[in-house]
């Protein structure tokens, strides 16, 4: 579990979180939507120690990280996988090598043992047998898993994930937001998602909380969603004439 305590967020005179409260469940995909523009970028940033918040704190269980020492934050951070939203796979190293990455530099794992969770991480997001390939032999799909494998090798108690569908098609999102709810049960993990795929919002939206101009407007789950009055909750999800008219069949 991940808590956000009264987070505010300024950069000069701006200001952009403001007094953002909110728990990231465990065992659930928790969503950030919201607008650009909103912060909710800025709180994942934070949420994950590159930004610090002007005021607040964010509480790993009952560690602080805002004020934690340095190594506090190296055995926190071993503790957190991240899938980032263009993968940022190293396009010299083999599927392989990469997902071993963070294996190289937080343990002391023997090569054999390094191989055997790279494997198993592999197995697990349906890519067995690529090892030797390079990202640029594999779909965008593939290495949106090969991201996930990585993110999930050191066998963190949280996962962020930052646009996972961004550059993806329907089908392939799908895939991707099953597979990363599966992972989520199966490890019990405290999945943090920023989003503004509202596919993803109605499949895995377990728990969610909108951002709209640095307040939280609206927390609760999928099940909610289409339910609730909030004004700003309706404005984020009939941006789309489409999905307005969707949404209405769904309620016909």
């Amino acid at each position: 579990m991940i808590r956000a305590e009264r987070i505010f967020k300024n950069f000069g005179e701006q200001q952009v979180l403001k007094g953002i409260d909110f728990t990231f469940e465990a065992g659930k995909t928790n969503l950030v939507i919201g607008k650009s523009g909103s912060g909710k970028t800025v709180l994942l940033k934070i949420l994950v120690g590159l930004f610090k918040p002007t005021s607040g704190s964010v509480w790993y269980g009952d560690t602080n990280l805002v004020t934690a020492d340095k190594n506090a934050l190296r055995t926190l951070r071993m503790q957190v996988g991240m899938l980032f939203q263009g993968n940022a796979l190293f396009d010299s190293l083999s599927i392989e090598e990469n997902i071993r990455f963070p294996l190289d530099m937080f343990t002391h794992k023997t090569l054999k043992e390094k191989t055997d969770r790279v494997n198993y991480c592999l197995e697990r997001v349906s890519l067995g047998g690529i090892n030797k390939k390079y990202p640029s032999e594999i779909s965008g799909g593939m290495q949106k898993r090969v991201g996930i494998a990585r993110a999930i090798v050191l066998n963190p108690k949280y996962l962020f994930c930052d646009e996972p569908n961004s550059g993806l098609d329907p089908q392939t999102s799908i895939t991707i937001d099953e597979l990363i709810q599966d992972i989520t049960k199966d490890f019990n993990m405290t999945t943090v998602i920023n989003t503004h795929d509202m596919n993803s919002v109605m499949e895995i939206g377990e728990n969610i909380c909108l951002i709209e101009k640095g307040h939280l407007a609206w927390s609760g789950s999928k099940d909610q969603v289409l339910a609730d009055e909030n004004e700003t909750l309706h404005d984020f999800i009939f941006a789309s004439p489409f999905l307005q008219k969707l949404v209405e069949s769904i309620k016909k």
